[in-house]
């Protein structure tokens, strides 16, 4: 094993998941401590009766659309690659990317251990990068169009009332404050990635460079360097696909994240009770803002510093979601599952398989 694949996979330790469980855990703790309280005696009994008797079709629903996810991510990656990955490899590439993105702070991500990932599964480095820089591409371009569209049809009213605030860079701002900065900083990146990407990779490598030429930032030159080549050698991977590639694309994309959000849906009805066969237009409605409000919510998620948003995570969704809830402090308790489903399972699942795929590329052909 060379000194570069020693490196990745010291990202990808499991030890690192002690530090987001024990952050997540932590601003949990306190949350609950917090709203204590504000919980009666028949509170407690109330948010009891509420998990007991929770919704067990809800759960199942809840479970299905989270495999969708995962199945739409293994369906991407393959048809991005033109099926050189086949499915066991898809499931081993995903898994290990969700974890690396779990165990690194969302404004920094995965991206390099999933380039290194790929290029295990025998995927040729040009292109291994050229497949990361896209589906970042793809995943920040449905960021902005669809927070775009969640402001446009339904407005301001989208953030919850109680819009709580929080320190950002030294300055005090309120959910739609960090909102609008966060998917500023998002959308100028996704124009300035998606631009060099596919019209001028050469003109983003000297704007680096050019960069980097300034006093206080030539530490970085050799990187910028090398990051302009790497996206020289992306575009040209990406040229000439054909319409149906970049159709499936887009689309893989839209249920990918569509079923990530339908995830909370699920969950959130399975303790409310929601009957949806009734044709209430206010439930229907109700699920509209459960599916809106994620969008906002994850790009607000997506500047945080701790590792997969952790501890940042668990406080906005009570921000954003605690009017739904009649009991106090039932909220924590969904928020708990929420991350148990999405982010502590592929912290423990992606410890589970590394050992697995370090084996399966590292070791196969030595001991065969």
């Amino acid at each position: 094993m060379d000194q570069k694949s020693e490196k990745m996979l010291k990202e990808l330790s499991p030890r690192k998941i002690v530090i987001p469980i024990l952050v997540g855990l932590a601003v949990m703790v306190y949350l609950f401590y917090s709203s204590s309280k504000d919980i009666s005696a028949e509170d407690f009994e109330k948010i009891k009766e509420n998990i007991i008797n929770v919704n067990i079709w809800w759960v199942i629903f809840a479970v299905l659309v989270l495999f969708l996810r995962d199945f739409g991510y293994m369906y991407r990656i393959r048809n991005l690659t033109h099926k050189h990955l086949n499915w066991v490899a898809s499931f081993y590439v995903i898994i290990l990317w969700e974890f690396a993105s779990a165990v690194t702070p969302s404004v920094v991500g995965g991206t390099a251990v999933a380039v290194f990932i790929l290029n295990k599964e025998k995927i040729p480095f040009g292109k291994s990068i050229a497949y990361v820089m896209l589906t970042a591409v793809l995943d920040n371009l449905f960021f902005v169009v669809a927070s775009t569209l969640v402001i446009l049809f339904m407005g301001t009213d989208i953030f919850p009332d109680n819009n709580h605030s929080m320190m950002l860079m030294g300055y005090q701002l309120n959910l739609e404050q960090i909102f609008l900065v966060s998917v500023s900083l998002i959308a100028i990146y996704t124009l300035f990635m998606g631009g060099a990407l596919f019209f001028a990779p050469k003109a983003f490598k000297r704007i680096l460079i050019g960069l980097t030429s300034l006093p206080f930032l030539t530490r970085w030159r050799e990187s910028a360097v090398q990051s302009g080549n790497d996206m020289i050698i992306a575009s040209e991977q990406l040229r000439g696909q054909k319409i149906s590639y970049w159709l499936k694309a887009v689309i893989s994309t839209l249920v990918i994240w569509s079923a990530r959000y339908l995830m909370l849906n699920c969950l959130i009805n399975a303790f409310l009770h929601v009957d949806l066969t009734q044709g209430n237009w206010d439930d229907w409605y109700q699920q509209a803002i459960i599916f809106a409000r994620q969008i906002i919510m994850w790009i607000v998620m997506l500047i945080s510093p701790t590792p997969g948003s952790s501890g940042t995570a668990e406080y906005f969704f009570q921000s954003f979601f605690d009017e739904f809830f009649t009991a106090p402090g039932l909220v924590l308790v969904v928020a708990l599952f929420w991350r148990l489903f999405t982010y502590y399972a592929y912290l423990i699942f992606g410890a589970i398989v590394l050992p697995n795929w370090v084996k399966r590329v590292f070791y196969k052909k030595r001991t065969s």
